[in-house]
């Protein structure tokens, strides 16, 4: 696939939830990912906006009004150790980060929940594998 493609794709998987916002745009839901793969689902859910190598740089974010943080550099601003509580209730929903929760971010939890049925246990390994490859992003 083309890196134009590619970015398109990223375009539209982010562009869908915050569109659905408005109640004259159809809703569209998010494509099903394996929830065994971290990788499938950070480039399907969050590169759009995160990048690919999670730097805050993908193909939408200059279009957003609030910057889209460094996700490489989770761990180094929180002493050193990567905050996988902190991260897990971040793409759940359960706090904010001032963007997170906002229409500009869509918050993961319950599209996990609608692709899997509310299964909550699929959820949690959807979060937990999107996690460890947030881990395995961080800069040494």
């Amino acid at each position: 696939m083309s890196s134009r493609a590619t970015s398109l794709l990223f375009a539209t998987a982010i562009a869908c939830p915050i569109l659905a916002r408005d109640p004259a745009i159809k809703m569209v839901p998010a494509r099903y990912t394996s929830p065994a793969s971290g990788p499938e689902m950070y480039l399907a859910y969050c590169a759009s906006c995160h990048g690919s190598n999670g730097l805050g740089d993908g193909p939408v974010a200059a279009h957003l009004k609030n910057a889209v943080p460094d996700l490489t550099t989770l761990a180094q601003r929180n002493k050193g150790t990567f905050p996988k509580n902190r991260v897990a209730q971040v793409i759940r929903g359960e706090v904010g980060t001032g963007t997170h929760g906002l229409p500009d971010m869509p918050v993961w939890g319950p599209v996990f929940r609608s692709l899997d049925n509310s299964q909550e246990p699929v959820v949690r390994i959807r979060v937990g594998n999107l996690i460890k490859h947030l881990e395995s992003l961080q800069t040494k």
